[in-house]
């Protein structure tokens, strides 16, 4: 007796896409030929397919950190699976913007998105260390790795509120 499996478990489906290298092929208008050597922390990051690819990996991640959703009020927003597709736009959005990309980030500046969380300094470090292991895991090389762990620490003062 034969049986099918699912598409969705099958191996070929279990393996993560280095997202970096499929923007080139995915957005060819907007993609430059070859990098400059003044290419903007956006471009080197893979543009938009790269930028939303890590941040598809990342929100999955967040929303499944203990320690993140240790603080209630942002278990609040994590709890709910309904709102990962939003919120994964507005963090690829904001970090698009953040990597030198253009302006598409339509949420709320970082003190008003974060000020009736009381996210404490452990929250935001949980963050973090997501973020990075994130991009590790992407396989962003460590220059631009730490270059956007740098933009994520300048934020450090408008998000830990409490």
């Amino acid at each position: 007796m034969t049986t099918t499996q699912d598409a969705t478990t099958t191996p070929e489906h279990a393996h993560v896409p280095d997202t970096r290298r499929l923007a080139p092929e995915a957005d060819p208008a907007t993609a430059p030929a070859e990098q400059s050597p003044n290419a903007t922390l956006y471009e080197r990051l893979g543009g938009c397919y790269g930028i939303a690819g890590a941040v598809d990996i990342l929100v999955d991640r967040l929303f499944q950190n203990v320690k993140v959703n240790a603080n209630e009020k942002v278990h609040e927003h994590h709890g709910n699976p309904a709102n990962a597709a939003g919120y994964k736009w507005l963090v690829t959005s904001w970090s698009i913007e953040a990597a030198g990309g253009p302006k598409c980030y339509i949420g709320h500046d970082m003190d008003t998105a974060h000020e009736h969380l009381a996210i404490d300094t452990a929250g935001f470090d949980a963050v973090a260390k997501e973020i990075e292991a994130t991009l590790d895991f992407v396989g962003v090389p460590d220059p631009e790795l730490r270059e956007f762990m740098d933009i994520i620490e300048g934020y450090r003062s408008k998000v830990v509120q409490a």
